[in-house]
């Protein structure tokens, strides 16, 4: 088991890429009664100190419909210079800088460690970054000083060639010139009327593709030249001068200035790497993409309205976001959203913006708060080389072995609607498609890929092994072009004849990341969370009743693989978690949190799913501890890592040693090292990610403490418990939910069931 795990991890560093099975059913209809469908998390930029980069192009297969690159499982007859493409059985010969091949000298791309390699190519003059910041200026003069200063200091992060640009918006919306010497120049737009891209055009005097034109030069410079320009432009904004009437909103124009943003760049740099950031202070109140009215009295819709269609600005907001975010996306060009306001901006309909453009999405309460500052300064931090953490226009291509078609993908990505034999009609999230474009992505940043085996037969295909291949091609952050190019095998077996085997290859965390990723999509497509929690408490039955070792009628007798034992735990908290649970989150909060579990790898994702808790106490070093109510005792400090929050937790006894302020004093030493090492290990994980979570440190019995007890399991409650005084005896939650033991146990039974 142990040795398994090791490969599995052994896989994701190498290559980026985790399967559900590792071993695969060798036939259609098998597959379909795994339950789990095949698929895998990848990502395309995983960080690799020891990757090779090889400056040649690719050799590719010479068959039209196959395209596919050489790579170690490839057969290669170093006598005759072939090679025998391992997707198609193409046999194709080397080109002439490879005749001086031999079995002693390989060159890296045949090298069997080498399955993921990367190739640097000269294919045109490099492109430069693009970054337009889109400014809300209907914010108190406070934040927005805090947001100039931000922005100030991450000029000095941006690299010297990039262009950047600026646009700011309250009524109006104004595009601000560059360089014009001597006096500040904007063109200034009205917020209320909706603008396609042709007017855009010709109100900037803009020339389609002319990227050096000196018209395009007005709006976006290279940082070098407009260094002082662009900084004094920032220190000048003021909040919106237009007054605001009592009991009303400021007038906000988000839709419109947005619209302006995609039109500018659309109109000048198609499919170079640009990053629009809207820094917002509130939501959208007039024009196009409006969320709520001007009146105070009218209240920005939450779930119950949704739900009751009684949210008047949802879908005609929904449709014009979602018609922005494709005409990006079409011209590589992502779109990060920096909301910064303690009610909601409207990410709920934004959220196309991030996910089919690629870009992140930060929700804080203030500019001023340290969770927007550090948020937004780790965007730019750079890796062991220097460089900083990101791609742009990655164009992600699958190729497959005969016996397996490519169903979807979920991540944020669109699809570049390439229909081959390898397309799959059977459609999991984004599907139809062998190849998808994420606009910009990051060392994290992974998709969920899925399959379907179309083999017929009973019996494994011949050769024994299946292969998929993935070509990624980006925009590196010098502006060069680079080819990343993973390739895989995994064993057929016979789930009738060979159900251990199989069963053996099951990876349990990154099935619950793929089921977690389709829950919230049919929830995002169908907005019905009961019938999609229904959906996930079928999956789970079939599969106890697939891989469970049992007797029928009797639930004591049910067993479990090891490899499968925490799967049903971490549904169970997924049916508890935010993504599928929105009482108590606004729309906004929702749309945020579920577009980081589309977006995260999978360790990330299981943090989400479900939160770890580490035990602080005088009996011992910080240990791990069970997510549960019975850890929750009196004289001990828990931390809770949710990715989202960090909760340190003190226990009743812990609180009063607090009150008494033993930690002053210098005999007690002990317990202030005690009360100082969840910080510490706090403050480790909230320098490090992205975003920063929101930190909370609280006491037993406070409100905030309801961050932890929202999180763990309630094994004890209200009704079960009899003195949390008790000895080791943990605390009660509130709550009319089943426990993970109930749940468990019904579980049982209706797998056990005829």
């Amino acid at each position: 088991m142990g040795s398994f795990q090791d490969y599995i991890f052994e896989n994701e560093e190498r290559d980026g890429v985790r399967f559900s099975w590792n071993v695969w059913p060798s036939n259609r209809l098998e597959a379909t009664r795994m339950v789990v469908p095949l698929g895998c998390t990848y990502t395309p930029l995983k960080e690799r100190l020891d990757l090779p980069e090889l400056c040649y192009e690719p050799v590719l297969c010479s068959r039209g419909s196959c395209k596919a690159v050489l790579n170690p499982l490839c057969q290669v007859d170093y006598r005759a210079k072939l090679w025998v493409c391992n997707f198609c059985l193409q046999r194709n010969p080397f080109p002439p800088h490879y005749q001086g091949i031999t079995e002693q000298h390989q060159p890296a791309e045949l090298i069997p460690n080498f399955s993921t390699i990367e190739y640097t190519v000269n294919r045109g003059a490099p492109t430069p970054l693009i970054y337009l910041f889109v400014v809300d200026t209907c914010v108190e003069e406070d934040d927005l000083q805090a947001l100039k200063e931000t922005l100030q200091m991450s000029l000095s992060l941006i690299p010297q060639n990039a262009l950047v640009g600026l646009i700011s918006f309250g009524k109006m919306v104004l595009v601000h010139e560059l360089g014009a010497e001597g006096i500040s120049k904007a063109f200034v737009f009205k917020g209320s009327k909706e603008l396609n891209g042709k007017q855009i055009q010709d109100f900037l005097n803009l020339t389609p593709g002319a990227h050096a034109s000196n018209t395009s030069n007005k709006f976006l410079q290279p940082l070098s030249k407009c260094d002082m320009s662009i900084s004094d432009l920032i220190e000048e904004l003021q909040p919106d001068p237009w007054p605001v009437a009592t009991g009303k909103r400021p007038l906000r124009s988000v839709g419109v200035a947005l619209s302006i943003a995609v039109g500018l760049l659309e109109s000048v740099y198609v499919n170079c790497g640009a990053r629009i950031m809207l820094f917002l202070g509130g939501p959208g109140t007039q024009g196009p993409g409006m969320i709520v009215g001007e009146d105070l009295k009218e209240a920005i819709r939450s779930h119950h309205d949704i739900d009751k269609n009684d949210a008047p600005y949802l879908k005609k907001a929904s449709r014009f976001y979602e018609g922005l975010a494709k005409r990006a996306a079409k011209n590589g060009h992502t779109i990060d959203i920096f909301s910064a306001a303690l009610h909601q901006t409207g990410l709920h309909e934004m959220r196309h913006l991030t996910m089919q453009t690629g870009g992140h999405m930060v929700l804080a309460d203030a500019f001023a708060t340290t969770l927007f500052k550090q948020s937004y300064q780790m965007l730019f931090s750079k890796n062991d080389k220097g460089e900083h953490k990101m791609g742009f226009n990655v164009n992600i291509e699958i190729k497959t072995t005969r016996e397996l078609k490519v169903a979807g993908a979920l991540g944020p990505c669109f699809s570049l609607e390439r229909k081959t034999p390898n397309v799959s009609d059977t459609e999991i999230g984004i599907g139809g498609t062998n190849a998808w474009q994420l606009c910009s992505a990051d060392p994290t940043t992974t998709l969920a890929m899925f399959f379907e085996v179309s083999s017929q037969q009973g019996q494994p295909p011949a050769g024994g092994r299946g292969a998929i291949q993935f070509i990624s091609q980006y925009q590196h952050i010098s502006g060069t072009k680079r080819i990343r190019v993973t390739t895989l095998a995994r064993h057929w077996a016979d789930p009738i004849a060979n159900i251990q085997q199989v069963a053996a290859g099951f990876d349990q965390e990154v099935s619950a990341a793929l089921m977690a990723r389709i829950a919230v999509n049919r929830n995002e497509t169908d907005n019905d969370g009961p019938d999609v929690l229904r959906w996930l408490d079928r999956m789970l039955i079939r599969l106890c009743q697939k891989f469970g070792d049992f007797q029928k009628e009797d639930s004591n007798s049910f067993k479990f693989p090891d490899n499968f034992t925490l799967y049903p735990q971490f549904m169970f908290h997924l049916r508890r978690s935010m993504f599928l649970q929105v009482f108590n989150n606004s729309p906004d909060e929702t749309a945020y949190y579920r577009h980081k579990l589309m977006k995260e790898d999978v360790s990330n994702s299981m943090i989400m799913i479900q939160p770890y808790l580490y035990s602080y106490s005088f009996s011992g070093p910080p240990e791990p501890v069970l997510l549960d109510s019975v850890s929750i005792v009196p004289d001990r400090i828990l931390l809770m890592d949710t990715f989202f929050h960090i909760v340190i937790y003190h226990g009743d006894t812990i609180a009063k040693w607090i009150e008494k302020k033993y930690h002053e004093d210098p005999q007690h030493e002990n317990f202030r090292q005690l009360l100082q090492s969840p910080v510490d290990d706090a403050q480790e994980i909230l320098a490090t990610r992205f975003p920063m979570p929101r930190y909370v440190n609280c006491i037993h019995g406070d409100s905030q403490s309801r961050f932890l007890f929202a999180k763990v399991n309630p094994s004890q409650t209200h009704n079960t418990m009899y003195g949390y005084t008790q000895e080791g005896s943990g605390a009660p939650v509130l709550t009319e939910d089943v426990s993970l033991q109930v749940f468990m146990e019904h579980l049982k039974k209706l797998a056990v069931a005829n």
